[in-house]
């Protein structure tokens, strides 16, 4: 199963000639390449997985998705479990 991730376009940028971004997943800021979507702007959502935006959606998608994710967060948190479902390798077994 593959997890896309909505994040907020923080800055664009050109790195070895392709289109990269700074991303905001929620206070955590990580480098994403933005290639498959061009028409993406500073202040979109975009649907990220393993580094690449895949597609650009709508800010209220975004935050029903991330909310969605923080419950199921908190469920692995009650069951003992280290909050895999949204941090992924950061989180320790």
């Amino acid at each position: 199963m593959c997890l896309g991730v909505p994040g907020k376009i923080i800055e664009i940028y050109q790195r070895g000639g392709l289109t990269m971004g700074k991303v905001d997943f929620g206070g955590v800021r990580r480098e994403v390449c933005l290639a498959y979507v061009p028409e993406a702007q500073v202040g979109d959502y975009a649907l990220v997985h393993v580094g690449f935006a895949l597609n650009l959606i709508d800010e209220a998608e975004a935050q029903e998705t991330l909310a969605l994710l923080a419950e199921i967060d908190s469920l692995g948190e009650e069951g003992g479990f280290s909050g895999t479902a949204v941090r992924g390798s950061e989180a320790k077994e």
